[in-house]
């Protein structure tokens, strides 16, 4: 898998595209919460323990959430977070 790649802002966005808080990722990805705070507060590249980082993002690519990196094929060229698949509203 490589080493993993996200930066603090593509994960707060992935968290907000899920409507899940720091506490929750920790409990998904396995890792302390203290660990997700001091992630998302990384300047850039998030850095840390690879391996909690690629729990994080394993945690996140298990939620339906596809990180893009730079220049990767979508509409623009900078980072971003999209959802793989719509999701499933209730009673619709």
């Amino acid at each position: 898998m490589g080493t993993a790649m996200i930066t603090a802002a593509q994960m707060r966005a992935a968290r907000a595209l899920l409507g899940i808080d720091q506490r929750t990722l920790a409990e998904m990805a396995g890792v302390s919460l203290p660990t997700i705070q001091r992630m998302e507060a990384s300047q850039g590249n998030v850095r840390g323990v690879v391996e909690s980082l690629t729990r994080v993002v394993e945690a996140l690519d298990l939620a339906g959430i596809e990180l893009i990196g730079e220049k990767a094929t979508s509409y623009a060229l900078g980072r971003g977070v999209r959802l793989k698949s719509p999701v499933e509203t209730p009673h619709n």
